[in-house]
């Protein structure tokens, strides 16, 4: 069988197993292992391509892991609730979707996931929205759109993978992003949510804890901007320090800037445990990594490209939008396609800080499907309904493609 068949079917066999709730690690191992046996590689070479495709982003899960210091930081100090309820007080009650939507997008941006940050930020919109009778579908979709803009200028998982995989400069990439985050942030504020549908208006509820010890607004930001300048200073004065000192620096010195040195074991012991579902996932996103990019089948992708103008560039948001959907996760998305599309990307002629930058971009179009954890945790957090969080998915469909979008259009532009 043709090795891109073969690799398609196995990635199909995983998506089912994942829809199915099965296990998504050893869905994605066991659909590599189809996938190479169709190939016609026999168990031994089909294994050694798996492990191949561990062995490449193991650079990478390190990092992740090492990130889990500023995440477990910004969550368990209350940082991240400071910044946000910051922003949304700043704003005023007259700017709340695009107080949410800054909140979600800051708090993605300084690293942490795009789910927790909704879910830090979710008792608060609960509380406006019941106040002030809006609509929780809009609420919600504020909160994801901000967060999915942030997710691409961020020092997350997705962005170190997609990142290591191009050899390119984290805040390189990170910077790439801005631009297309800022519009996307408007036009998620400005035009999507004030389009969509109400639904049905919230309405009781209780008041928000005003008087909850937290860290200042400025202490909060200490951690976070210690870890943005010191990944910035490889761009602006050549010192490479890599994300692995850079994300471990910024989330020591947060946790004792805010007072809690004694907590530091619970703030280390939280980011190590979000950090190590991610990085689990990851090796099963290796192994079919691995035979896909063994496969035919990035040919395949460039061939349908080639009669397009700029193909080459277009491949890059394409690969980790089908990616994103595959396994509904904006991080074995970016994963996935940046490890099996890479070269051919960049064989095209677009450099490595766009294409992992455009690979990025495009595993947000579709990282929000149901067979995904993001789906059901955002959900969970406004106290939907799977029916009601079904709703949901063509408006964030809609700010992923703007993205991915605003993306290629300013690396034609600037890249």
């Amino acid at each position: 069988m043709n090795s891109a068949l073969a690799a398609l079917i196995g990635l199909s066999i995983s998506i089912i197993l994942i829809i199915k709730k099965f296990s998504p690690v050893y869905s994605l191992i066991l659909g590599a292992v189809v996938g190479g046996l169709l190939a016609g590689w026999g168990l031994e070479t089909t294994v050694a391509e798996m492990i191949t495709g561990v062995k490449e982003i193991t650079p990478a899960i390190v990092r992740i892991i090492a990130a889990g210091v500023l995440t477990g930081m910004l969550v368990k100090t209350g940082a991240a609730t400071t910044i946000a309820k910051s922003i949304i007080n700043a704003l005023g009650q007259k700017y709340i979707y695009l107080a949410l939507a800054l909140s979600a997008m800051v708090l993605t941006a300084m690293g942490v996931f795009v789910d927790v940050a909704v879910i830090t930020i979710a008792p608060i919109a609960i509380i406006t929205g019941c106040r002030l009778r809006l609509s929780k579908f809009k609420l919600l979709l504020a909160m994801i759109g901000g967060g999915k803009c942030g997710n691409i200028i961020s020092p997350n998982p997705n962005t170190i993978i997609a990142a290591e995989n191009f050899d390119a400069p984290l805040s390189s990439v990170m910077g790439a992003g801005i631009i297309p985050a800022l519009i996307g942030l408007a036009v998620t504020v400005f035009i999507i949510v004030p389009l969509m549908p109400k639904g049905d208006l919230m309405e009781g509820g209780k008041e928000y804890d005003d008087n909850e010890k937290l860290p200042s607004l400025w202490v909060s930001l200490i951690g976070p901007i210690v870890t943005i300048l010191l990944l910035a200073l490889r761009p602006i004065a050549g010192i490479v320090i890599d994300p692995m000192i850079a994300l471990p620096v910024g989330g020591i010195i947060g946790i004792i800037t805010t007072g809690n040195w004694k907590n530091m074991t619970t703030c280390l012991s939280y980011g190590l445990e979000k950090m190590s579902g991610i990085a689990i996932l990851l090796v099963g996103t290796g192994t079919l990594a691995g035979v896909i990019k063994a496969s035919a089948i990035k040919d395949v992708l460039v061939n349908m490209l080639a009669g397009w103008s700029n193909g080459g560039t277009f491949m890059a948001p394409i690969s980790g939008a089908l990616m994103s959907a595959a396994t509904a996760s904006t991080t074995a998305g970016a994963t996935i396609a940046s490890a099996s599309f890479a070269d051919a990307i960049m064989a095209a002629g677009v450099t490595a800080v766009w294409g992992a930058a455009m690979i990025n971009a495009g595993a947000t179009v579709l990282d929000h499907l149901p067979h995904g954890s993001f789906f059901h945790a955002t959900g969970g957090s406004m106290s939907m309904s799977v029916k009601e969080r079904l709703k949901l998915i063509p408006y964030e469909t809609l700010v992923g493609f703007i993205l991915a979008s605003c993306s290629v259009i300013a690396y034609m532009f600037i890249g």
